[in-house]
């Protein structure tokens, strides 16, 4: 038995104003019209620009996000991205004070943890909260990816640890985690989806919110192992993918991208990320928006954005 739902599970942008302020009234229409998607919603990954706010813009906006997800009977989770762990640890406490009892940790970046200290690390996040629950977001960009046969020593030890969240589209390492720790609940990237759906239970991390319906068909060929279906959607998100960089180039961080598909439900939505980080332009969206009405419209929002 899994520990949490196969679901798709989708993240919220943070929108700043040219002043690099919050923009509240633009992120509360967002969260409203993601759950219009999926009720398994959360902010700060690294496309909600988690590594770069204060502790001021972090309360800020898990505030707000809590308040909306809570209003809709969705249950809020938030990721806690920092090189301090003490900072992890405080942040953590101060979300369970607002509500929150989900969360999407990351290793601290700055060097690679060696196995001891990985281990310690779930111990000191996941051992304090026993009524919390985790989701560990596996990302190259710490210098360690955790393998299956390690998530499943770590599930052993840490009931609270319910999820992982994984963007790799290695086969190898998809089926290890599906084989090694079967306890947690694997988020795959849309592609990665596509293959692990065929060896076992897992979810969709959307990384392309654009289309509910195309997520949608995507997670039901999955869960019904229609291996007809699997491969026409597949087609679609790598045509959306060349799309994507034909207009952005690759080597922006993920927030540049993540943004495009914001704006294509909310056009008031702002493309700015945090200073140094560099977003996409006016002129590149709408190079993507021409080129993916024209390969691919039925991939084009049609729903305005909520009020």
């Amino acid at each position: 038995m899994r520990r949490y739902p196969s679901c798709i599970m989708a993240t919220c942008c943070v929108p700043w104003t040219d002043e690099d302020r919050f923009d509240e009234p633009v992120f509360r229409r967002g969260v409203r019209q993601a759950l219009q998607g999926t009720p398994y919603l959360y902010v700060f990954g690294t496309a909600g620009e988690g590594y770069a706010v204060t502790d001021r813009q972090f309360d800020e906006i898990v505030s707000a996000f809590a308040d909306e997800m809570q209003q809709a009977g969705a249950e809020p989770m938030v990721g806690v991205i920092h090189l301090s762990l003490g900072t992890i640890l405080e942040r953590i406490q101060r979300c369970i004070e607002r509500g929150v009892r989900q969360f999407q940790i990351s290793l601290p970046s700055w060097s690679a943890l060696n196995d001891r200290e990985l281990f310690d690390f779930f111990e000191r996040v996941c051992g304090p909260f026993p009524d919390c629950r985790f989701m560990h977001y596996n990302l190259p960009r710490v210098k360690r990816l955790v393998t299956g046969k390690e998530y499943g020593r770590l599930a052993a030890a840490h009931p609270n640890l319910v999820a992982t969240k994984n963007t790799s589209d290695s086969l190898s390492h998809i089926r290890s985690l599906l084989d090694d720790a079967p306890q947690l609940q694997h988020f795959l990237s849309e592609a990665g989806y596509a293959y692990g759906s065929q060896f076992g239970e897992c979810g969709i991390l959307a990384s392309f919110v654009m289309n509910w319906p195309k997520l949608r068909a995507l997670f039901v060929a999955g869960k019904s192992n229609d291996r007809a279906r699997l491969p026409t959607l597949q087609r679609e998100l790598d045509i959306v993918l060349q799309t994507l960089f034909e207009a952005v180039p690759a080597g922006r961080i993920d927030g540049a991208y993540d943004k495009l598909f914001a704006k294509l439900y909310d056009p008031d939505f702002p493309l700015r990320l945090l200073p140094p980080y560099v977003g996409a332009s006016d002129d590149e969206y709408q190079t993507f928006h021409r080129l993916l009405a024209e390969r691919l419209p039925e991939w084009i929002p049609s729903e305005p954005a909520a009020n």
